[in-house]
């Protein structure tokens, strides 16, 4: 057997395998699937109103050393 033959051999091999793995797994995106259900959306919650920033104390400009 020439390398030629034994390429081609091995080239089909290969391409046996690769069909066969995309008709297992199927067509890739939606197409062939049923459709996804549409998310639930969870429902909103009330937001708390916002809290009241601390009160701050002096400000201090100058530190005396």
């Amino acid at each position: 057997m020439t390398s030629q033959s034994v390429g081609g051999l091995l080239g089909a091999i290969v391409a046996v395998i690769v069909l066969g793995a995309a008709v297992v797994y199927g067509p890739i995106g939606q197409m062939g699937k049923p459709p996804k259900p549409p998310a639930a959306q969870p429902p909103a919650a009330a937001q708390p109103p916002p809290a009241e920033p601390a009160p701050k104390g002096p400000v201090i400009r100058e530190v005396p050393n």
